[in-house]
Protein backbone atom coordinates (compact mmCIF):
# COMPACT_ATOMS: atom_id res chain seq x y z
CA UNK A 1 0.00 0.00 0.00
CA UNK A 2 1.51 3.29 -1.06
CA UNK A 3 1.52 6.33 1.20
CA UNK A 4 2.39 8.77 -1.56
CA UNK A 5 1.08 12.31 -1.21
CA UNK A 6 -2.13 12.79 -3.17
CA UNK A 7 -3.22 16.29 -4.16
CA UNK A 8 -5.90 17.65 -1.87
CA UNK A 9 -9.25 18.69 -3.26
CA UNK A 10 -10.64 21.82 -1.62
CA UNK A 11 -14.10 22.97 -2.52
CA UNK A 12 -16.34 22.29 0.45
CA UNK A 13 -13.39 22.43 2.86
CA UNK A 14 -11.52 25.36 1.36
CA UNK A 15 -8.98 27.30 3.38
CA UNK A 16 -8.20 30.98 3.28
CA UNK A 17 -4.91 32.56 2.28
CA UNK A 18 -3.67 32.44 5.86
CA UNK A 19 -4.79 28.92 6.65
CA UNK A 20 -8.00 27.22 7.78
CA UNK A 21 -11.13 29.30 7.54
CA UNK A 22 -13.01 30.20 10.69
CA UNK A 23 -16.72 29.34 10.74
CA UNK A 24 -17.73 33.02 11.04
CA UNK A 25 -19.58 34.92 8.33
CA UNK A 26 -16.73 37.28 7.43
CA UNK A 27 -14.27 34.41 7.03
CA UNK A 28 -16.84 32.48 5.02
CA UNK A 29 -17.33 35.37 2.60
CA UNK A 30 -13.56 35.90 2.33
CA UNK A 31 -13.10 32.29 1.25
CA UNK A 32 -16.21 31.68 -0.88
CA UNK A 33 -17.27 35.17 -1.94
CA UNK A 34 -20.76 36.69 -1.84
CA UNK A 35 -23.88 34.90 -3.00
CA UNK A 36 -26.74 36.93 -4.46
CA UNK A 37 -30.24 35.66 -3.67
CA UNK A 38 -33.22 37.80 -4.74
CA UNK A 39 -35.24 39.33 -1.91
CA UNK A 40 -38.54 38.47 -3.59
CA UNK A 41 -39.73 35.50 -5.62
CA UNK A 42 -38.02 35.70 -9.00
CA UNK A 43 -39.01 33.06 -11.54
CA UNK A 44 -36.16 33.89 -13.91
CA UNK A 45 -33.58 33.49 -11.14
CA UNK A 46 -35.23 30.30 -9.88
CA UNK A 47 -35.30 28.77 -13.35
CA UNK A 48 -31.66 29.67 -13.93
CA UNK A 49 -30.50 28.10 -10.65
CA UNK A 50 -32.64 25.01 -11.19
CA UNK A 51 -31.13 24.60 -14.66
CA UNK A 52 -27.57 24.94 -13.34
CA UNK A 53 -28.10 22.34 -10.60
CA UNK A 54 -29.76 19.97 -13.11
CA UNK A 55 -26.91 20.48 -15.61
CA UNK A 56 -24.36 19.94 -12.84
CA UNK A 57 -25.78 16.46 -12.25
CA UNK A 58 -25.72 16.94 -8.48
CA UNK A 59 -27.11 13.94 -6.65
CA UNK A 60 -27.91 13.70 -2.96
CA UNK A 61 -24.90 13.05 -0.74
CA UNK A 62 -26.96 11.51 2.05
CA UNK A 63 -26.91 7.97 0.69
CA UNK A 64 -29.88 7.87 -1.66
CA UNK A 65 -28.18 9.48 -4.65
CA UNK A 66 -31.44 11.06 -5.90
CA UNK A 67 -30.99 13.99 -8.33
CA UNK A 68 -31.25 17.24 -6.35
CA UNK A 69 -33.05 19.15 -9.09
CA UNK A 70 -35.73 16.44 -9.34
CA UNK A 71 -36.61 16.98 -5.67
CA UNK A 72 -37.02 20.69 -6.30
CA UNK A 73 -39.21 20.03 -9.31
CA UNK A 74 -41.53 17.87 -7.20
CA UNK A 75 -42.10 20.40 -4.40
CA UNK A 76 -42.57 23.41 -6.70
CA UNK A 77 -45.60 21.71 -8.26
CA UNK A 78 -47.51 22.00 -5.00
CA UNK A 79 -49.95 24.84 -4.43
CA UNK A 80 -48.54 25.30 -0.92
CA UNK A 81 -45.24 26.83 0.06
CA UNK A 82 -42.86 24.03 1.03
CA UNK A 83 -40.74 23.60 4.13
CA UNK A 84 -36.97 23.21 3.67
CA UNK A 85 -35.36 20.69 6.03
CA UNK A 86 -31.60 20.32 6.46
CA UNK A 87 -30.70 16.80 7.52
CA UNK A 88 -27.62 17.05 9.77
CA UNK A 89 -28.53 13.98 11.84
CA UNK A 90 -25.57 11.81 10.78
CA UNK A 91 -26.98 8.57 12.12
CA UNK A 92 -24.16 6.47 10.66
CA UNK A 93 -21.69 5.90 13.54
CA UNK A 94 -18.71 5.81 11.17
CA UNK A 95 -19.54 9.16 9.54
CA UNK A 96 -18.26 12.55 10.62
CA UNK A 97 -18.91 14.74 7.57
CA UNK A 98 -22.00 16.52 8.95
CA UNK A 99 -20.27 17.56 12.15
CA UNK A 100 -17.21 18.57 10.10
CA UNK A 101 -19.22 20.77 7.74
CA UNK A 102 -21.15 22.39 10.58
CA UNK A 103 -17.94 23.13 12.48
CA UNK A 104 -15.93 24.13 9.41
CA UNK A 105 -18.43 26.00 7.24
CA UNK A 106 -21.97 26.27 8.63
CA UNK A 107 -22.62 29.31 6.44
CA UNK A 108 -22.03 27.28 3.28
CA UNK A 109 -24.75 24.85 4.38
CA UNK A 110 -27.12 27.72 5.19
CA UNK A 111 -26.31 29.36 1.85
CA UNK A 112 -27.46 26.20 0.09
CA UNK A 113 -30.60 25.98 2.23
CA UNK A 114 -31.48 29.59 1.40
CA UNK A 115 -30.92 29.01 -2.31
CA UNK A 116 -33.27 26.04 -2.14
CA UNK A 117 -35.84 28.01 -0.14
CA UNK A 118 -35.74 30.97 -2.53
CA UNK A 119 -36.04 28.71 -5.55
CA UNK A 120 -39.11 26.83 -4.32
CA UNK A 121 -40.77 29.74 -2.49
CA UNK A 122 -40.29 28.40 1.05
CA UNK A 123 -40.54 30.72 4.02
CA UNK A 124 -39.11 28.40 6.66
CA UNK A 125 -35.92 26.36 7.05
CA UNK A 126 -35.41 23.81 9.83
CA UNK A 127 -31.92 22.45 10.49
CA UNK A 128 -32.14 19.06 12.23
CA UNK A 129 -29.18 18.20 14.46
CA UNK A 130 -29.28 15.11 16.71
CA UNK A 131 -29.90 15.75 20.39
CA UNK A 132 -26.46 14.41 21.30
CA UNK A 133 -24.59 16.79 18.96
CA UNK A 134 -24.55 20.05 20.92
CA UNK A 135 -21.44 21.52 19.19
CA UNK A 136 -23.06 21.21 15.76
CA UNK A 137 -26.30 22.77 16.98
CA UNK A 138 -24.43 25.67 18.58
CA UNK A 139 -22.43 26.26 15.39
CA UNK A 140 -25.65 26.54 13.36
CA UNK A 141 -27.33 28.78 15.93
CA UNK A 142 -24.32 31.14 15.92
CA UNK A 143 -24.34 31.22 12.12
CA UNK A 144 -28.08 32.01 12.05
CA UNK A 145 -27.56 34.84 14.54
CA UNK A 146 -24.68 36.24 12.48
CA UNK A 147 -26.77 36.27 9.33
CA UNK A 148 -29.59 38.01 11.14
CA UNK A 149 -27.28 40.67 12.57
CA UNK A 150 -25.78 41.28 9.15
CA UNK A 151 -29.27 41.34 7.60
CA UNK A 152 -28.09 38.93 4.92
CA UNK A 153 -29.76 36.07 3.14
CA UNK A 154 -32.85 34.84 4.93
CA UNK A 155 -33.07 37.96 7.09
CA UNK A 156 -33.68 40.02 3.96
CA UNK A 157 -36.22 37.57 2.53
CA UNK A 158 -38.36 36.99 5.60
CA UNK A 159 -37.31 33.33 5.84
CA UNK A 160 -37.34 31.88 9.35
CA UNK A 161 -34.45 29.52 10.19
CA UNK A 162 -34.50 27.37 13.30
CA UNK A 163 -32.71 24.34 14.76
CA UNK A 164 -34.58 21.18 15.77
CA UNK A 165 -33.08 18.40 17.93
CA UNK A 166 -34.54 15.00 17.02
CA UNK A 167 -33.43 11.90 18.94
CA UNK A 168 -30.01 10.49 18.04
CA UNK A 169 -30.92 7.16 16.48
CA UNK A 170 -29.68 5.50 13.31
CA UNK A 171 -33.11 5.40 11.68
CA UNK A 172 -34.03 8.98 12.62
CA UNK A 173 -31.66 10.23 9.94
CA UNK A 174 -33.66 8.45 7.22
CA UNK A 175 -35.62 11.20 5.49
CA UNK A 176 -39.13 9.80 5.94
CA UNK A 177 -38.45 9.09 9.63
CA UNK A 178 -37.07 12.60 10.14
CA UNK A 179 -40.08 14.22 8.50
CA UNK A 180 -42.38 11.97 10.55
CA UNK A 181 -40.67 13.23 13.71
CA UNK A 182 -41.11 16.85 12.64
CA UNK A 183 -44.76 16.20 11.86
CA UNK A 184 -45.82 13.90 14.68
CA UNK A 185 -42.74 13.45 16.92
CA UNK A 186 -42.67 9.79 15.85
CA UNK A 187 -39.44 8.96 14.02
CA UNK A 188 -40.55 5.92 12.05
CA UNK A 189 -39.36 5.45 8.47
CA UNK A 190 -41.76 4.54 5.69
CA UNK A 191 -41.25 2.48 2.58
CA UNK A 192 -41.24 4.91 -0.35
CA UNK A 193 -41.25 3.40 -3.82
CA UNK A 194 -41.49 6.75 -5.62
CA UNK A 195 -39.13 9.31 -4.07
CA UNK A 196 -40.26 11.97 -6.52
CA UNK A 197 -43.41 12.34 -4.40
CA UNK A 198 -42.56 14.84 -1.65
CA UNK A 199 -42.94 14.11 2.04
CA UNK A 200 -45.17 16.44 4.06
CA UNK A 201 -45.31 18.18 7.41
CA UNK A 202 -48.96 18.93 7.90
CA UNK A 203 -50.12 19.95 4.44
CA UNK A 204 -46.79 21.47 3.41
CA UNK A 205 -44.52 19.54 1.06
CA UNK A 206 -40.99 19.09 2.40
CA UNK A 207 -37.76 19.68 0.51
CA UNK A 208 -35.14 17.73 2.46
CA UNK A 209 -31.42 17.61 1.73
CA UNK A 210 -28.44 16.64 3.84
CA UNK A 211 -25.75 19.15 4.75
CA UNK A 212 -23.26 18.19 2.04
CA UNK A 213 -25.84 18.35 -0.75
CA UNK A 214 -26.82 21.89 0.27
CA UNK A 215 -23.18 22.97 0.57
CA UNK A 216 -22.70 21.74 -3.00
CA UNK A 217 -25.79 23.71 -4.06
CA UNK A 218 -24.22 26.86 -2.59
CA UNK A 219 -21.09 26.30 -4.68
CA UNK A 220 -23.03 25.61 -7.89
CA UNK A 221 -25.09 28.78 -7.33
CA UNK A 222 -21.82 30.72 -7.15
CA UNK A 223 -19.76 29.04 -9.88
CA UNK A 224 -22.17 27.18 -12.18
CA UNK A 225 -22.55 23.69 -13.58
CA UNK A 226 -19.50 23.74 -15.86
CA UNK A 227 -17.24 24.56 -12.91
CA UNK A 228 -18.83 21.79 -10.82
CA UNK A 229 -18.25 19.20 -13.55
CA UNK A 230 -14.56 20.02 -13.85
CA UNK A 231 -14.04 17.33 -11.20
CA UNK A 232 -15.45 13.85 -11.02
CA UNK A 233 -16.59 11.80 -14.00
CA UNK A 234 -19.26 12.43 -16.64
CA UNK A 235 -21.55 9.93 -14.90
CA UNK A 236 -20.65 11.07 -11.36
CA UNK A 237 -19.56 14.72 -11.47
CA UNK A 238 -18.19 16.81 -8.64
CA UNK A 239 -16.51 16.08 -5.34
CA UNK A 240 -17.70 14.33 -2.22
CA UNK A 241 -16.76 14.13 1.43
CA UNK A 242 -15.53 10.79 2.74
CA UNK A 243 -15.01 9.75 6.36
CA UNK A 244 -12.07 7.37 6.55
CA UNK A 245 -11.40 5.40 9.74
CA UNK A 246 -10.07 2.08 10.97
CA UNK A 247 -6.46 1.04 10.39
CA UNK A 248 -5.31 4.37 8.96
CA UNK A 249 -2.70 6.85 10.15
CA UNK A 250 -4.85 9.97 9.85
CA UNK A 251 -8.55 9.15 10.31
CA UNK A 252 -10.89 11.92 9.37
CA UNK A 253 -12.97 13.61 6.71
CA UNK A 254 -11.41 14.22 3.31
CA UNK A 255 -12.80 15.65 0.09
CA UNK A 256 -12.16 13.73 -3.14
CA UNK A 257 -13.28 13.92 -6.73
CA UNK A 258 -15.83 11.23 -7.52
CA UNK A 259 -14.13 8.54 -9.56
CA UNK A 260 -10.92 8.65 -7.51
CA UNK A 261 -9.66 5.06 -7.14
CA UNK A 262 -10.25 3.73 -3.64
CA UNK A 263 -6.58 2.88 -3.20
CA UNK A 264 -5.63 6.49 -3.97
CA UNK A 265 -8.24 7.72 -1.52
CA UNK A 266 -6.72 5.54 1.19
CA UNK A 267 -3.24 6.74 0.28
CA UNK A 268 -4.39 10.21 1.35
CA UNK A 269 -4.57 9.04 4.96
CA UNK A 270 -2.01 6.22 4.96
CA UNK A 271 -2.45 2.79 6.51
CA UNK A 272 -1.01 1.21 9.63
CA UNK A 273 -0.39 -2.18 8.04
CA UNK A 274 -1.75 -4.79 5.62
CA UNK A 275 -5.45 -4.45 4.74
CA UNK A 276 -7.85 -7.33 5.32
CA UNK A 277 -11.00 -5.69 3.97
CA UNK A 278 -12.78 -2.40 3.38
CA UNK A 279 -16.25 -1.44 4.55
CA UNK A 280 -17.76 1.06 2.12
CA UNK A 281 -20.94 3.07 2.49
CA UNK A 282 -21.47 2.62 6.21
CA UNK A 283 -23.06 -0.05 8.38
CA UNK A 284 -25.75 -0.59 5.78
CA UNK A 285 -23.09 -0.71 3.06
CA UNK A 286 -20.88 -3.55 1.90
CA UNK A 287 -17.44 -5.08 2.38
CA UNK A 288 -14.94 -4.86 -0.47
CA UNK A 289 -12.11 -7.31 -1.12
CA UNK A 290 -8.70 -5.56 -0.87
CA UNK A 291 -7.86 -7.05 -4.28
CA UNK A 292 -10.44 -4.67 -5.77
CA UNK A 293 -9.17 -1.44 -4.23
CA UNK A 294 -8.41 0.08 -7.63
CA UNK A 295 -12.18 0.49 -8.23
CA UNK A 296 -13.25 4.12 -8.76
CA UNK A 297 -15.08 5.69 -5.84
CA UNK A 298 -18.29 6.40 -7.73
CA UNK A 299 -21.78 4.82 -7.65
CA UNK A 300 -21.61 2.80 -10.89
CA UNK A 301 -18.17 1.21 -10.51
CA UNK A 302 -18.74 0.46 -6.82
CA UNK A 303 -22.06 -1.23 -7.55
CA UNK A 304 -20.36 -3.36 -10.22
CA UNK A 305 -17.80 -4.40 -7.59
CA UNK A 306 -20.56 -5.36 -5.15
CA UNK A 307 -20.08 -2.29 -2.96
CA UNK A 308 -21.89 1.02 -2.50
CA UNK A 309 -21.06 4.70 -2.14
CA UNK A 310 -23.65 5.20 0.59
CA UNK A 311 -23.02 8.27 2.72
CA UNK A 312 -19.31 8.38 1.93
CA UNK A 313 -17.64 6.07 4.44
CA UNK A 314 -14.51 3.94 4.15
CA UNK A 315 -13.47 1.78 7.09
CA UNK A 316 -10.12 0.03 6.66
CA UNK A 317 -9.95 -3.38 8.35
CA UNK A 318 -6.44 -4.60 9.20
CA UNK A 319 -5.43 -8.23 8.77
CA UNK A 320 -5.09 -8.35 12.57
CA UNK A 321 -8.89 -8.01 12.89
CA UNK A 322 -11.60 -10.57 12.15
CA UNK A 323 -14.06 -9.57 9.45
CA UNK A 324 -16.65 -12.05 10.73
CA UNK A 325 -16.47 -10.70 14.28
CA UNK A 326 -16.73 -7.09 13.08
CA UNK A 327 -19.71 -7.99 10.91
CA UNK A 328 -21.40 -9.60 13.92
CA UNK A 329 -20.86 -6.41 15.92
CA UNK A 330 -22.41 -4.28 13.17
CA UNK A 331 -25.36 -6.65 12.83
CA UNK A 332 -26.02 -6.52 16.58
CA UNK A 333 -25.87 -2.73 16.59
CA UNK A 334 -28.16 -2.44 13.57
CA UNK A 335 -30.65 -4.86 15.15
CA UNK A 336 -30.79 -2.55 18.15
CA UNK A 337 -31.48 0.45 15.92
CA UNK A 338 -34.73 -0.96 14.54
CA UNK A 339 -37.78 1.27 14.44
CA UNK A 340 -39.70 -1.69 15.84
CA UNK A 341 -42.50 -1.58 13.28
CA UNK A 342 -42.08 -4.79 11.28
CA UNK A 343 -41.08 -8.43 11.73
CA UNK A 344 -37.91 -8.43 9.61
CA UNK A 345 -36.37 -5.83 11.94
CA UNK A 346 -37.88 -6.89 15.27
CA UNK A 347 -37.25 -10.62 14.89
CA UNK A 348 -35.09 -11.19 11.81
CA UNK A 349 -32.16 -8.88 12.53
CA UNK A 350 -31.59 -10.05 16.15
CA UNK A 351 -31.74 -13.68 15.00
CA UNK A 352 -29.17 -13.24 12.25
CA UNK A 353 -26.99 -11.17 14.61
CA UNK A 354 -27.00 -14.06 17.09
CA UNK A 355 -26.02 -16.50 14.34
CA UNK A 356 -23.12 -14.26 13.36
CA UNK A 357 -21.96 -13.99 16.97
CA UNK A 358 -21.94 -17.77 17.28
CA UNK A 359 -20.12 -18.04 13.96
CA UNK A 360 -17.50 -15.50 15.04
CA UNK A 361 -16.77 -17.42 18.24
CA UNK A 362 -16.63 -20.80 16.47
CA UNK A 363 -19.51 -22.14 18.58
CA UNK A 364 -22.15 -22.36 15.83
CA UNK A 365 -23.57 -25.56 14.39
CA UNK A 366 -22.28 -26.78 11.04
CA UNK A 367 -25.32 -25.47 9.16
CA UNK A 368 -24.89 -21.89 10.38
CA UNK A 369 -23.90 -20.44 6.99
CA UNK A 370 -26.96 -21.90 5.28
CA UNK A 371 -29.14 -20.67 8.14
CA UNK A 372 -27.75 -17.13 7.86
CA UNK A 373 -28.48 -17.09 4.14
CA UNK A 374 -32.01 -18.40 4.71
CA UNK A 375 -32.67 -15.71 7.26
CA UNK A 376 -31.24 -13.02 5.00
CA UNK A 377 -33.57 -14.22 2.25
CA UNK A 378 -36.54 -13.99 4.60
CA UNK A 379 -35.60 -10.44 5.67
CA UNK A 380 -34.69 -8.86 2.34
CA UNK A 381 -37.39 -6.76 0.71
CA UNK A 382 -39.95 -7.39 3.44
CA UNK A 383 -39.29 -4.51 5.80
CA UNK A 384 -41.33 -1.34 6.18
CA UNK A 385 -38.20 0.57 5.14
CA UNK A 386 -34.76 -0.16 3.68
CA UNK A 387 -33.00 -0.56 7.03
CA UNK A 388 -33.06 -4.38 7.10
CA UNK A 389 -32.08 -4.56 3.41
CA UNK A 390 -28.91 -2.62 4.13
CA UNK A 391 -27.98 -5.01 6.94
CA UNK A 392 -28.57 -8.01 4.68
CA UNK A 393 -26.37 -6.51 1.97
CA UNK A 394 -23.58 -5.92 4.48
CA UNK A 395 -23.80 -9.48 5.85
CA UNK A 396 -23.83 -11.13 2.45
CA UNK A 397 -20.83 -9.10 1.33
CA UNK A 398 -18.95 -10.19 4.46
CA UNK A 399 -19.63 -13.86 3.80
CA UNK A 400 -18.28 -13.38 0.27
CA UNK A 401 -15.19 -11.28 1.07
CA UNK A 402 -14.31 -13.28 4.18
CA UNK A 403 -15.62 -16.57 2.78
CA UNK A 404 -12.64 -18.74 3.71
CA UNK A 405 -12.64 -17.41 7.27
CA UNK A 406 -16.41 -17.92 7.52
CA UNK A 407 -16.05 -21.59 6.55
CA UNK A 408 -13.26 -22.10 9.09
CA UNK A 409 -15.34 -20.45 11.81
CA UNK A 410 -18.32 -22.63 10.87
CA UNK A 411 -16.09 -25.70 11.23
CA UNK A 412 -15.20 -24.71 14.79
CA UNK A 413 -11.82 -23.22 13.87
CA UNK A 414 -12.20 -19.47 14.46
CA UNK A 415 -9.29 -17.27 13.43
CA UNK A 416 -6.91 -15.99 16.09
CA UNK A 417 -8.22 -12.44 15.59
CA UNK A 418 -11.84 -13.21 16.50
CA UNK A 419 -11.32 -11.88 20.01
CA UNK A 420 -9.49 -8.71 18.97
CA UNK A 421 -10.94 -5.33 20.02
CA UNK A 422 -13.19 -3.68 17.46
CA UNK A 423 -11.83 -1.03 15.11
CA UNK A 424 -15.36 0.21 14.41
CA UNK A 425 -17.20 3.23 15.81
CA UNK A 426 -20.29 2.71 17.97
CA UNK A 427 -22.23 5.39 19.88
CA UNK A 428 -22.07 3.55 23.20
CA UNK A 429 -18.26 3.45 23.21
CA UNK A 430 -16.77 5.68 20.52
CA UNK A 431 -13.02 5.42 20.14
CA UNK A 432 -10.93 8.56 20.41
CA UNK A 433 -9.66 9.07 16.85
CA UNK A 434 -13.07 9.62 15.28
CA UNK A 435 -15.10 10.83 18.25
CA UNK A 436 -12.63 13.60 19.08
CA UNK A 437 -12.14 14.79 15.50
CA UNK A 438 -12.34 18.49 14.76
CA UNK A 439 -11.90 19.82 11.23
CA UNK A 440 -8.65 21.65 12.01
CA UNK A 441 -7.13 18.59 13.67
CA UNK A 442 -8.20 16.27 10.89
CA UNK A 443 -6.89 18.44 8.10
CA UNK A 444 -3.59 19.21 9.78
CA UNK A 445 -2.59 15.59 9.26
CA UNK A 446 -2.45 16.18 5.51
Amino acid sequence: MTTATIDRVERLLRTGADGPAAPGLDAHLAVHGPLTIPRKDDRNWSHAIWAEVAAAGLTGRGGGGFPAAAKWDAVTKSARRPLVVVNAMEGEPASAKDRTLLAWSPHLVLDGAEVAAALCGAREIIVCVADDRDPGARAVERAIAERGSARRGSAGRGIAISVARPPARYVTGEESALVSWLDQRDARPALRIDKSTPLRVGRRPVLLHNTETLAQVALIARHGAAWFRQMGTPEAPGTTLVTVSGAVRAPGVIEVALGTPVDELIARVGTTGPIGGLLLGGYGGAWLDPARMAVPFAPGPLAAAGATLGVGIVVVLPTSSCGIAETARIARYMAGESAGQCGPCVFGLPAVAEDLELLASGRAKADVLARIEDRCGSIEGRGACRHPDGVVRMIRSALAVFGADARDHASGRPCAAHGAPTILQFPSAPSAPLAAMAPSAVRSAW
